[in-house]
């Protein structure tokens, strides 16, 4: 599994289908309002690249549209058909 450092965050690539995962591109697209979530997930349709934050499912903030579990669904009805895509997730912090 590969380290990713994003927004002084640090992530694990998790999923890297079709080598999806570009780091200039999620870095110049990724915004602190992506922080709170234990993921992002990030698609590309139409050669553009999209983002999305998902939140583990014991995570009190996890609703029915943005819980980790529900993602393959997401991938399923929301992304182009066999289009590239990544899944990092947050690293637990130490304490």
């Amino acid at each position: 599994m590969k380290k990713i450092e994003i927004n002084n965050i640090n992530y694990i690539l998790e999923k890297d289908y079709k080598d999806a995962f570009d780091y200039d591109d999620v870095s110049n697209l990724c915004t602190d309002y992506f922080s709170e979530f234990d993921y992002i997930f990030g698609d590309y349709s139409y050669s553009k690249l999209r983002l999305k934050g998902f939140y583990e499912s014991n995570n009190k903030k996890a609703k029915s549209i943005n819980d980790i579990k529900i993602l393959d669904d997401y991938i399923n009805n929301y992304c182009s058909y066999e289009c590239r895509y990544f899944l990092l997730h947050k690293e637990k912090e130490n304490k």
